[in-house]
């Protein structure tokens, strides 16, 4: 009975990171420009408040996750599903006056990402108890890729719908594109509501007996979690991953900004970015599976690395004639083939530190890690960019900011793994 009911929810996990990411990706990707163009702020600006919305988001996931192993995955999904269908409702509110309303806009802001902190790692738990699931029914079999690694390719099936969408109301104004996130959450609440079934939580969270103890105690696994240094310094290195890619809402669209280029190619660039996970994801994941988890992790953080180096020392003249977004592409590619390395198999891991205690926090833990990351990183390169653009230090020195912490993650990432004797996992 237990296994038949984690079978059943697989598609439905998978399903509901497929229509997150459609309702996030036509929303936040736009932030930055509406920040920029409507309340006129500064990059150092920008940079600090969608850092804040980030660690509202991933900065709160250990509460998140600490919250779900207590309460239960289901629980906090639907919960979270609400707060963010508020946050999203609230930004569009900001515009809505006849001057735009800066600290409405924030409050929304944070709104969004704490909805995030609480539904995400509930998510992840219930994959995480599927694969392992789905691990015992393996025993003698081959291995097949993670459903973290799936759970990349129906995100980034949302991911290349809801830019699009955001595009297409652009028009009507962010207050619309804001309006339908809203709409959106609202509808996957119900949906979850009716799919995502309360007795399914407890034979995916919990495979044996034995497993329902350790859930059952959320505090005493959280003492766990931060005592355990090898895990910690996991998640310090791993935050590199989450601040880089996060730049995709910071770096990215401001530098489109500085070579002239049209606010549209940010759909265009999330497209070009699921496009190359769903090709390229499987194929990765295989890969991974052949050379270990440490050797994954080092190979990826460089690609992250390489590809901030393409726009910290190659001249946008290389790639044409200045105006051509070849160049960010090409960084854009790179970094994306980094994340779809590191994230899955990083993800992958939590269980394996975790051991017998309940994974919420760990899970929790990872985000956090990343979310403090985020807001300290984009708010020094927010500030060290906007000195680049006054000529006061070297132009590649804003870029220094990603791309050194990604070097320390490729180098100290595999050896903790390798220390721990985690490497017999496979994507």
């Amino acid at each position: 009975m237990k296994t038949s009911t984690s079978r059943f929810e697989v598609p439905v996990l998978l399903g509901t990171q497929t229509l997150f990411n459609i309702g996030f990706y036509a929303v936040v990707p736009f932030l930055a420009v509406v920040l920029a163009n409507d309340f006129l702020l500064a990059s150092t600006a920008v940079g600090l408040i969608l850092g804040i919305r980030t660690f509202a988001q991933q900065g709160l996931f250990l509460a998140g996750g600490t919250l779900a192993d207590r309460f239960g995955a289901r629980t906090m999904i639907l919960i979270g599903c609400a707060v963010r269908a508020s946050g999203f409702l609230t930004l569009a509110a900001s515009l809505w006056a006849s001057a735009p309303v800066l600290w409405l806009f924030v409050l929304g802001t944070l709104l969004t990402g704490f909805g995030g902190a609480l539904f995400s790692p509930g998510l992840s738990i219930l994959v995480a108890a599927a694969q392992t699931a789905r691990d015992q029914r393996q025993r003698q079999e081959v291995r097949k890729t993670s459903l973290f690694a799936w759970l990349s390719i129906t995100g980034e099936i949302g991911a290349v719908t809801g830019p699009l969408v955001g595009s297409a109301l652009w028009g009507w104004g962010f207050s619309t594109v804001a309006g339908f996130g809203a709409a959106f959450f609202v509808a996957i609440g119900i949906f979850l509501a009716i799919t995502l079934r309360s007795e399914g939580h407890a034979s995916s969270t919990a495979p044996s007996d034995k497993a329902k103890s350790i859930v059952s105690k959320p505090r005493s696994s959280l003492r766990h979690c931060m005592k355990d240094r090898a895990f910690l310094a996991f998640c310090g290195l791993h935050a590199s991953d989450l601040l880089a890619y996060n730049q995709l809402y910071l770096a990215i669209p401001l530098e489109l900004d500085r070579q002239g280029l049209d606010t549209q190619w940010l759909g265009f660039i999330f497209a070009w970015i699921s496009i190359l996970t769903l090709s390229l994801q499987l194929p990765v994941a295989w890969v991974g599976a052949r050379i270990g988890a440490a050797s994954t992790l080092h190979a990826g953080y460089l690609l992250s690395a390489a590809g901030f180096c393409v726009l910290a020392f190659v001249p946008a003249s290389v790639f044409g004639d200045g105006t051509s977004p070849a160049r960010i592409l090409c960084a854009v590619t790179l970094l994306t083939l980094g994340h779809m390395s590191v994230h899955p198999t990083a993800l992958g891991l939590v269980p394996k530190f975790a051991g017998r205690n309940a994974s919420g926090s760990y899970f929790g833990l990872l985000s956090s890690c990343g979310g403090l990351a985020v807001l300290m990183g984009n708010m020094l390169f927010g500030w060290l960019l906007a000195q680049a653009e006054a000529s006061t230090i070297v132009p590649f020195l804003p870029w220094m900011v990603l791309i050194v912490p990604l070097a320390l993650a490729s180098w100290l990432g595999s050896r903790v793994v390798q220390r721990r004797a985690l490497d017999q996992y496979r994507a």
